[in-house]
């Protein structure tokens, strides 16, 4: 996604001499095209990515598109004051780009592991944020975030991502991608974690569980509309996150099913209310904390398994029987999770 990103943004600075990138010195061998090819367009603010964000927000005040770059948590929590007060509260055309979110960089361990990004970025009034699933989504979603007037913030991957789509026709912040078709279940993934839910979908297909796929490249605004549709025909949604459960995209997913009467259950998979503290690749991360598609297959299995069993039974007359039930289901997530 990262050299996808780099190559979209120095057609797009080659085409607009107002677009700048500031990288918090870091990814040299990736960004060098950029600066080789667009010098008066950028800057190396050093390791220091407080004076980075205000940089930013001062030139976004005298008319610049200036893109912010690095790790992980660096551009976001680490200077979040700067984005709060210096950026977002003036709507300064500021694009953060965080580069490896989620478990991409696995091996280096918690201070590098960004699981709360989401959560925090979408609490900031008026902030666009967006998590591409594939290389297309980062593509879509870098010219996206460029047309928009004001700040945003772009999670991307780092490297070695599947492309999952072809192409996408008319993409825009705020819409959700249909993947597959399906009445049952409804996977609904934001960020790099879409290759997963993909694998889990082709699986639920093939066991006769006929399960529908949706990619939000934007978490906020979410696509209200989508959901909505989806919670009201299928009897399971099932939002996946390489992101803390807490406020993230199934928080977001959940406060748009809780102010409406819905068909569906919510489950939401990602990391449980907890900090990472394992090391090690991304997919075995995903593996030790419950966001595999292995993991989602399960899931989804056992609710549905479940809420056969609940509907079988007369439930106003059956109360007790009832809360025994609805007791093992969280024993039986918690212990899948676990």
């Amino acid at each position: 996604m990262r050299d996808t990103f780099v190559k979209t943004l120095i057609d797009i600075a080659k085409d607009d001499r107002n677009v700048n990138l500031i990288t918090g010195d870091l990814g040299f061998g990736v960004l060098k095209p950029y600066w080789e090819q667009l010098p008066e367009q950028f800057i190396n603010a050093g390791i220091a990515e407080q004076n980075m964000t205000g940089i930013a927000a001062g030139m976004a005040c005298e008319g610049k598109t200036v893109y912010t770059y690095s790790i992980g948590n660096f551009p976001t929590l680490r200077c979040l004051e700067q984005i709060r007060n210096d950026c977002a509260y003036h709507n300064a055309n500021v694009k953060i780009v965080c580069v490896g979110g989620g478990f991409v960089y696995g091996s280096l361990g918690m201070s590098h592991h960004a699981t709360e990004d989401l959560a925090i970025m979408r609490s900031l009034p008026d902030v666009i944020v967006m998590a591409p699933g594939d290389l297309v989504e980062a593509e879509e979603a870098t010219k996206a975030i460029n047309n928009h007037k004001g700040t945003c913030y772009l999670r991307l991957g780092r490297g070695g991502e599947k492309r999952i789509h072809d192409k996408i026709e008319n993409f825009e912040i705020g819409k959700a991608i249909k993947i597959k078709e399906g009445n049952k279940v409804a996977i609904l993934s934001t960020g790099g974690i879409l290759d997963q839910a993909v694998l889990a979908t082709e699986q639920l297909n093939k066991k006769g569980v006929s399960t529908a796929l949706y990619s939000f490249p934007t978490v906020k605004p979410i696509d209200k509309n989508v959901i909505l549709e989806l919670a009201n025909k299928c009897d399971l949604i099932v939002t996946v996150e390489e992101h803390n459960i807490i406020a993230g995209f199934g928080s977001a997913v959940a406060e748009v099913m809780a102010e409406e009467i819905t068909k569906a259950r919510l489950i939401k998979i990602g990391l449980n209310d907890t900090y990472s503290t394992i090391v090690g690749s991304q997919q075995y991360l995903r593996d030790m904390y419950g966001i595999s598609s292995e993991n989602i297959i399960n899931r989804v299995l056992s609710s549905l398994k479940i809420r056969t069993n609940l509907e079988y039974l007369n439930i106003s007359e059956n109360q007790e029987i009832y809360d025994m039930i609805n007791e093992k289901i969280l024993d039986e997530e918690l212990s899948v999770v676990r």
